[in-house]
């Protein structure tokens, strides 16, 4: 017991205080990493000079930056050497990388989507069916927030690999409108009445000025098309205000929209009735 003993001792005064300052530059890398992590998410969106789309990027590459750090100071007070740590460090990141290749993949896309930058935060993108209002973009997710209010967790190389769609980018946007009237409806008269509804919008733009055009014939309907551009944030206010207005011009001009009717044929119902004339002694009602 007493050799025991006092190899334990020897033991702890030879590597003890490599062992508790090892232990002590961990939790403190763990601690700053994660304080710099929350603080810098508050701090930087007070910076003009940094763009929110890589605040989020730039928070999470400098947490792990400083946990790779201390895990390395940490190492070094244990008594390996620096060239064993890149040695031990370049053959677990060789390892890493061939077991976790889908999500390196998805690292590369999120640099090459902050690099190129087809989409930032607060556009609203379509991704071949995944997207909606950016939220963030990670290291090697994307998360979104589509119209009504879902959160959308996607990865960064499911979005890369992918036509995206932005329509948030440019300033203004078109708008397309059709709406069908009767054949014997006066054409002319219909196009003016549109255009005044398009004209008397101050959302709708003068240049390029409103377009009405005859865009088909319709099997029931002569369809108009009423083509204006807005600028894009007032897009979709416009879309169903518009409409809206189209409709009651119309109308107020006694020009008919014209809509399928259903005729209901009964024949056991239409020969009781011609029963109840004929007892009725009125054939003709």
């Amino acid at each position: 017991m007493t050799e025991l003993t006092q190899t334990l001792i020897d033991f702890l005064l030879a590597y003890g205080p490599g062992v508790l300052t090892a232990i002590l530059v961990i939790f403190a890398g763990w601690y700053i990493s994660g304080w710099l992590g929350k603080n810098l998410l508050n701090l930087l969106p007070r910076t003009s000079t940094i763009d929110e789309t890589i605040r989020p990027l730039l928070t999470q590459l400098i947490r792990y930056g400083i946990l790779v750090v201390a895990m390395i100071i940490a190492l070094g007070e244990l008594g390996v050497q620096t060239t064993s740590i890149l040695a031990v460090l370049g053959a677990a990141g060789l390892a890493v990388a061939l077991a976790l290749q889908g999500t390196l993949s998805n690292l590369a896309a999120g640099i090459m989507l902050i690099w190129l930058r087809p989409l930032k935060v607060g556009e609203y993108i379509d991704a071949e069916g995944v997207g909606g209002t950016v939220m963030e973009i990670g290291l090697f997710a994307t998360r979104f927030q589509t119209a009504d209010g879902l959160y959308v967790f996607t990865p960064n190389s499911t979005v890369w690999a992918a036509t995206i769609t932005n329509y948030s980018r440019e300033a203004t946007r078109r708008l397309d409108i059709i709406v069908g009237i009767a054949y014997d409806a006066d054409i002319a008269k219909a196009k003016q009445v549109l255009l005044d509804v398009a004209n008397s919008d101050m959302r709708v733009l003068s240049d390029p000025a409103p377009q009405i055009y005859v865009n088909a014939l319709g099997a029931s309907s002569v369809d108009i098309l009423v083509r204006v551009w807005t600028p894009t944030v007032d897009y979709w206010d416009l879309k169903f205000f518009l409409t809206e207005q189209v409709k009651l011009a119309l109308d107020e001009h006694s020009i008919e929209i014209p809509f399928p009717h259903v005729r209901l044929i009964a024949p056991e119902l239409e020969r009781r009735e011609a029963a109840d004339a004929a007892e009725s002694g009125n054939p003709e009602d």
